[in-house]
């Protein structure tokens, strides 16, 4: 029996293991290998880092540094959570596995525009043409031509946003024409944010921009942004019988414990944040949190070194 096991390798639970590996507890992790880390092309906001570091390089350096304190890292899905008594049973392809505490760190993923082929996604991706997080890389589009796609609130808000580093933005409806309230409207106006309607299709990079086709016209932008909201990847959560916010993510307390004592959560399935910092720091506490709460159910010493 594991004292821990950690569902999900991104930034959230490659720091849980670490810290839990270093404080002599057997954990094992689960990944399926899809971390939206991995699809930074560069990220320049995580600190430490003055010419930043691709997503894939720093999962592998974390994963390194687990390994090194004796972290198990297994690549499988997870595909089902119990509690029983006070254990709890992770169901894979690969097996049943048992533990005293779980971390949920499983994350959530982005939302793509429809008629956006995966190939397309990846190579616009890995050219900044396509970005999904304006807090870590608003930042990379200053003064540049940028547009959002997206409607109703969560478009604005992501379109008002970014108007604090360009001037040249457009809000365009990925299907139709935009569904925006008086106010919605009322702040575009303001910002001097342009709408289009959709739908978004065609899309192609040309050059070194991204074009697609709208209602009104072709468009191309050297940055789009996709504000089209995240499945939250928190059903193990509901299987164990966590509770969950209005959005789907897990609910937790002040040190990140579900409704369900032993099983712990952090990073983007906890809040959708997006950001790296966020995740770790929610890691660390979740951590020290459950050797905390391993050491309530019998004391964690270390026996004696023979010195000859």
């Amino acid at each position: 029996m594991d004292d821990c096991i950690i569902i999900g390798a991104g930034p959230a639970g490659l720091t849980a293991a670490i810290y839990l590996a270093r404080y002599h507890l057997s954990i094992r992790l689960f990944d399926c290998g899809t971390s939206r880390a991995a699809w930074i092309p560069c990220t320049h906001n995580h600190a430490g880092y003055p010419d930043g570091i691709a997503g894939k390089e720093l999962l592998r350096r974390m994963n390194a540094q687990a390994r090194k304190y004796g972290a198990l890292r297994e690549e499988t899905r997870v595909e089902h959570l119990a509690k029983a008594g006070d254990r709890f049973t992770v169901g894979t392809a690969a097996g049943t596995f048992t533990a005293r505490t779980v971390l949920l760190a499983t994350g959530v993923v982005n939302r793509r525009p429809d008629a956006l082929a995966d190939e397309l996604h990846d190579a616009a991706l890995a050219r900044g043409l396509i970005r999904y997080c304006p807090v870590c890389d608003g930042y990379e589009v200053t003064d540049r031509k940028v547009a959002v796609i997206g409607t109703g609130k969560h478009g604005t808000a992501e379109a008002l946003f970014l108007r604090g580093f360009t001037a040249d933005l457009t809000l365009v409806s990925p299907h139709g024409d935009h569904d925006l309230d008086a106010e919605c409207s009322a702040r575009l106006d303001d910002a001097g944010i342009a709408r289009v309607p959709g739908p978004c299709g065609g899309f192609a990079i040309e050059g070194d921009r991204l074009a697609f086709d709208t209602a009104e016209r072709r468009m191309a932008f050297e940055s789009v942004y996709p504000a089209l909201g995240t499945h939250v990847r928190s059903e193990l959560a509901g299987l164990a019988g966590a509770g969950t916010s209005e959005d789907g993510c897990i609910a937790v307390d002040d040190h990140l414990e579900t409704s369900v004592p032993g099983l712990f959560a952090a990073g983007d399935v906890v809040i959708g944040l997006d950001q790296i910092s966020h995740a770790m720091g929610q890691a660390g506490v979740a951590a020290t949190t459950i050797r905390n709460h391993l050491a309530r159910e019998r004391p964690l010493r270390r026996q004696p070194v023979s010195r000859t």
